[in-house]
């Protein structure tokens, strides 16, 4: 987390009219709103737009599974040294199959010789876009077990969470009740 506190204040439960809570969608009803939602609320029309594509990265349209998808995801939020998105992610990546020890180690990347050529030439991939924007020609080599969609959604799914952990950066959104800080990504001023 960079901020310690919101540049952009979340709406408030009671800032939640029956419009907001409609486009928020069925998800919340009877759960939580997480501070992202909250924050994202006060933008309506970006906030309905932005659902609909991370509705597809998070898909099963998204020929990446489950399990790849959050190991780049998390690499992502790692990179971009985004505390909220590590912390989202790394509940949904447990439940899609990553251990505990293999997150950790995901702040490692690519270099941990644990990792399956696979899972490797994910993170390389990652890396590459987060500091490059551009996967090398012997990254993309190292990703023959993937097809063509799969790659396309490699791409795709880093700039999304790219855009993710940007704003949530910038805009200073807190962690949600119950979620914990890495220590490794509290750079908070």
């Amino acid at each position: 987390m960079r901020l310690k506190i919101p540049r952009i204040k979340p709406l408030a439960d009671e800032d939640i009219g029956d419009e907001i809570r409609s486009q928020l969608g069925e998800q919340f009803t009877g759960h939580p709103v997480f501070n992202v939602f909250r924050t994202l609320g006060k933008s309506l029309k970006a906030y309905r737009r932005f659902m609909a594509w991370g509705g597809y990265i998070l898909s099963s349209d998204n020929d990446l599974d489950p399990r790849d998808r959050e190991l780049v995801i998390l690499r992502t939020g790692y990179n971009w040294k985004s505390g909220y998105e590590w912390a989202q992610h790394a509940r949904i990546g447990r439940a899609c199959g990553l251990s505990e020890t293999e997150i950790n180690r995901i702040k490692t990347g690519p270099s941990d010789s644990k990792w399956s050529d696979r899972d490797r030439a994910l993170l390389y991939a990652t890396d590459e876009l987060t500091q490059n924007a551009f996967i090398s020609d012997a990254s993309w080599a190292a990703l023959k077990d993937f097809s063509e969609k799969q790659r396309m959604d490699l791409v795709m799914t880093v700039g999304q969470y790219t855009q993710v952990s940007m704003m949530l950066n910038s805009f200073g959104v807190q962690l949600d009740p119950g979620y914990t800080l890495d220590p490794d990504l509290d750079g908070r001023q």
